[in-house]
């Protein structure tokens, strides 16, 4: 899988944050939720108990199965019911190793929300940055927030630079898949490996 992908999973990481039980507002779940995750990262814990903390928030509030089917494209519509099980069990595996084995090594990240754009009843765009340290420049992120349920806003894309990190993932399916004559065997076979490595 592409080294880039590791940067998309860190800043995915960076908007995981609680469940909400009530109505939030689109721009306080981001800036709420990257404070937590600051908070984790800043822990004097080891490598492995920050990873089972991410991996556990990221379950809760991430759309991890949205994710996989936007990723997988208009392949997903030729699988059958086992296959499609198997490609979310095996996508979920492949996410949150590739998020959490690199997001443990960061430590306090800081991210400042700037404002709030509607698109519909199911998406808001949040507009922020990624406040710039002697190790990195400044970064600009847009989260793309799913809202359909307001009462658990969930991540489904961020837009970095205006690179949109979903659709990379989407492409770099798309070429594994049409390398191989579409055989969703292969995909499989290239999560599976990385998630046991």
């Amino acid at each position: 899988m592409k080294k880039k992908f590791f940067f998309i999973l860190f800043s995915v990481f960076l908007i995981i944050g609680p469940n909400n039980a009530f109505t939030i507002e689109p721009d306080v779940f981001v800036q709420s939720t990257v404070n937590r995750a600051s908070q984790i990262l800043s822990k004097n814990i080891s490598k492995e108990e920050k990873i089972k903390e991410l991996r556990s928030i990221a379950m809760e509030t991430v759309d991890i199965n949205g994710v996989a089917y936007y990723s997988l494209g208009s392949a997903r519509k030729n699988l059958d019911k086992n296959q499609k099980k198997k490609y979310l069990e095996l996508f979920e595996s492949y996410f949150l190793k590739s998020f959490s084995s690199r997001l443990a090594e960061y430590t306090n990240p800081q991210i400042e929300v700037k404002e709030k754009v509607f698109l519909n009843a199911n998406y808001t765009i949040v507009s922020s940055i990624l406040i710039g340290t002697s190790e990195r420049p400044e970064v600009k992120i847009d989260w793309r927030i799913y809202t359909k349920n307001p009462d658990n806003p969930l991540i489904r894309d961020l837009i970095i630079e205006g690179l949109s990190l979903a659709r990379t993932q989407k492409e770099e399916f798309a070429s594994i898949l049409n390398s191989n004559n579409n055989d969703i065997d292969v995909l499989f076979k290239s999560l599976e490996e990385f998630s046991k490595n």
